[in-house]
């Protein structure tokens, strides 16, 4: 399939898209741009990119990739918005819907072309180019937010043009619902992991900890700034998952307190029950 992609933001996501372009797509023709122009330099050194994305070949693309923060990625839209390809399609790759959506689908309308919101459910703890590889979304689901939920062609569009990344599933959402779901879902855990290695324990943890430290301290690694914005872009979301948690932990404190063993069985049983509904058992 001959293919233009531009990618903006070479970071983990973005260079793994280049990535998995290049190495599963030979007639792709990969540009890239980045805030740090040695970065970018580097990426089309080492074959992630053919050349830097630029106004000139911006028009060119059959499919540009915002790979940046929301509001960066936004910045950048407005910046190039007289250059795009009219039969194209922009999309983006940040872990919120709604702030991105809504600003990104206006100008879209405004200046003719097709904007189309994505998050790839993928990555690492670890972050920057280095880390990128081909393979990140094999396999991995794909939501999409787009601006008309009746248009079937824009969606096969979408679909063709994201085959060579070879996710495993794509899922239709609203931007609404995505960011009801994805701060359960994964912002929930960022807090939750990153909170509970605050212990005056963890230091000592040492010989003490298995599989249950390790999966629940996983994300508590992750990119300050990064998540930052994405919190209070979905706070109100966050909240009411903190407030959820906060109400069923009390239940468990108050059967410590009073040496309820009846009271802690049935809310063990109860946690395991959903979890065995939720995953089919």
């Amino acid at each position: 399939m001959k293919i233009t992609v531009g990618v903006v933001g070479l970071g983990l996501i973005g260079a793994s898209f280049c990535k998995a372009y290049k190495e599963n797509e030979p007639e792709a023709v990969v540009y890239g741009w980045n805030r740090t122009k040695s970065t970018s330099e580097m990426a089309k050194m080492q074959g992630v990119i053919d050349d830097e994305l630029t106004d000139e070949n911006l028009g060119s693309c059959d499919l540009v990739i915002l790979s940046l923060y929301p509001e960066a990625s936004v910045k950048w839209m407005e910046d190039h918005r007289k250059s795009f390809n009219k039969n194209g399609i922009v999309t983006d790759a940040c872990g919120t819907k709604r702030f991105i959506c809504d600003r990104a689908f206006a100008i879209a309308e405004e200046e003719g072309f097709t904007f189309v919101g994505c998050h790839p459910m993928a990555g690492t703890h670890f972050s920057g180019m280095a880390y990128s590889r081909a393979d990140m979304y094999e396999g991995a689901p794909m939501v999409i937010v787009p601006p008309k939920f009746d248009d079937i062609n824009l969606l096969e569009k979408v679909k063709v043009l994201f085959a060579p990344c070879k996710f495993g599933s794509f899922h239709v959402a609203h931007a609404d619902e995505h960011d009801q779901m994805i701060a359960f879902t994964s912002q929930m855990p960022h807090i939750v992991s990153n909170a509970y290695i605050k212990s005056p324990n963890a230091r000592n943890h040492s010989g003490f900890s298995a599989g249950s430290y390790k999966d629940m301290t996983r994300v508590a690694w992750l990119n300050p700034v990064m998540w930052t914005q994405l919190f209070l872009e979905n706070k109100d979301n966050l909240i009411f998952e903190i407030d959820t948690l906060q109400k069923e932990l009390q239940k468990y404190k108050e059967a410590l307190e009073n040496d309820d063993a009846e009271a802690m069985t049935k809310l063990l049983d109860e946690g395991k029950k959903i979890k065995e509904e939720v995953d089919g058992v």
